[in-house]
């Protein structure tokens, strides 16, 4: 469903007619080079395009003005060769609305001591001309991602792979539609939210559809599709007998697969990439969707329950941008606590709906009562997480912004059976500390309903945040309580 190798970032370099056409012919063969190298690494999801070299206002107007137009562009890498009088720049960085990297470096990575001379001084000019095309981005107030090192440098690659990433979940979200199944959960404030504020800031749009809709879909799906994906099913999944085709409750696991296929059928047929729904408005429905959204977030679609479209949009961003990393992205929440003075940990989980590209092994499909609905028992998949480095994001409406709030954590392994759990379920140990961690949560105002990721980093957190020109916050190794209760304190006064 997602594939990054159809975006492109476009290598723009400056230069200047200064130097005369031999040093400009050298120009371009470098910066071909590197972006040909850039293109080349393995680290890099996405195709990196060579530009001619802008030499001119008008060069650089019209390669931004092209930028902004073309549809598989996400986003420019810009690099000074030599020097380029930066007011040439103005016109076109105030039309630029593609995400930027400024790649401070320079073709060769050593100094040539013993040949050096002032030949090789005015075409390797990078150190002061990269300079003064900074000054004019920080002049005009422009958002970029600044990466410091020699091109072909293993740390310069991944921080480039890091912004591109980031890049591609801000790109899929331009023009992108997320379905409401129902309105908010009653009284429940932080995952609701300004959607005229957010299609203005993020590109993407929410619109509620009624449960009536949705069943006319699912009401339409044929007994061969269904029969078909219960095949599926029983072929991915450890299943108890009494739910395969001969057993007492097929039906329920019957009735889960014509939802699954009826709401991907509304979302396709929509151009959804992704949704909410709640369990206060299911009428029509004979159960509430656990599994159908657990597989299709699997799928690449962004969702979060209870009404949560911000979290559903965040989810869809993490998928883009982890997609084809190890590890997954999902819905979670945090559920409850274990305050072992020794081992304090969090149980993450929700009702039904935790992405199975989590699990840590093969899932089992159950059918049990959830308590809460007044719907016929849901099928959902049951599974453990796997430990590691994780980290939980959440997007917050402050009123007169939008806030990014993320938590890196470290997930364990379970270390205790939970038998009668039916959900699935990760465990982890939030940064730097429990105590600590949790307390900034709150402070932060972050929700309990976040977006989970095994494979996404807080700097391309930041970079994302710095597309979309929103606050961010991190919690993780190093953070006290008084320093980030500063950064609420100066970051209100900013927004102010």
């Amino acid at each position: 469903m997602i594939d990054l190798k159809e975006f492109e970032v476009w290598f723009i370099t400056g230069s200047q007619n200064l130097y005369g056409e031999e040093t400009l012919k050298q120009v371009a063969v470098h910066s071909q080079h590197i972006a040909d190298g850039l293109n080349n690494a393995g680290q890099i999801p996405v195709r990196i395009v060579y530009k001619p070299v802008v030499k001119s206002t008008d060069e650089i107007y019209n390669t931004l003005q092209d930028a902004n137009i073309a549809p598989n562009c996400i986003g420019i890498i810009t690099w000074m060769h030599t020097f380029s009088p930066a007011k040439m720049w103005i016109r076109g960085l105030n039309i630029l609305q593609k995400p930027m990297l400024h790649l401070h470096t320079q073709y060769n990575r050593d100094i040539p001591w013993s040949s050096i001379d002032m030949d090789f001084m005015n075409l390797n000019q990078s150190a002061h001309g990269d300079r003064e095309f900074g000054f004019m981005v920080s002049r005009l107030r422009k958002n970029r991602k600044v990466v410091v090192g020699h091109w072909q440098d293993e740390e310069v690659l991944g921080q480039i792979n890091g912004w591109a990433r980031a890049a591609a979940g801000w790109h899929d979200w331009q023009g992108a539609k997320f379905a409401r199944f129902g309105d908010n959960m009653r009284f429940v404030a932080v995952t609701d939210g300004d959607k005229v504020e957010a299609e203005t800031k993020f590109g993407f749009s929410v619109n509620t559809y009624g449960i009536g809709d949705l069943v006319a879909v699912i009401d339409s799906i044929s007994e061969a599709e269904v029969t078909a994906l219960t095949d599926e099913y029983e072929a991915s999944y450890t299943m108890d007998a009494r739910l395969k085709k001969s057993g007492d409750n097929y039906t329920s696991v019957y009735e889960a697969a014509k939802i699954e296929l009826g709401l991907k059928k509304f979302l396709e047929d929509g151009g959804f990439k992704g949704f909410s729904d709640t369990f206060e408005d299911l009428h029509g429905m004979v159960q509430l969707p656990g599994i159908a959204s657990q597989r299709l977030m699997e799928a690449g679609y962004g969702f979060a329950g209870e009404g949560d479209w911000k979290t559903a949009a965040l989810v869809r961003a993490f998928k883009v941008m982890g997609s084809g990393l190890p590890g997954g992205n999902a819905f979670m929440e945090d559920y409850t606590y274990h305050f072992d003075p020794n081992n304090e940990l969090v149980l993450g989980s929700h009702m039904l709906e935790i992405d199975s590209s989590l699990a840590s092994g093969k899932p089992a499909l159950e059918v049990h009562p959830l308590g809460i609905g007044g719907k016929a028992d849901p099928a959902r998949l049951v599974f453990n997480v796997a430990g590691g480095n994780a980290l939980n994001a959440s997007l917050i409406d402050m009123g007169n912004r939008f806030r990014l709030l993320i938590n890196e954590v470290e997930a364990v392994e379970p270390q205790n059976d939970l038998p009668k759990l039916p959900v699935a379920r990760v465990l982890w140990k939030p940064l730097p500390d429990m105590k600590t961690g949790c307390a900034a949560w709150i402070y932060g105002g972050g929700a309990h309903h976040t977006a989970y990721s095994q494979n996404l980093t807080a700097e391309q957190l930041q970079d994302f945040a710095d597309m979309a020109g929103i606050e961010f916050l991190r919690i993780g190794k190093g953070t006290t309580i008084e320093q980030f209760r500063n950064e609420l304190r100066w970051n209100d006064v900013s927004y102010r």
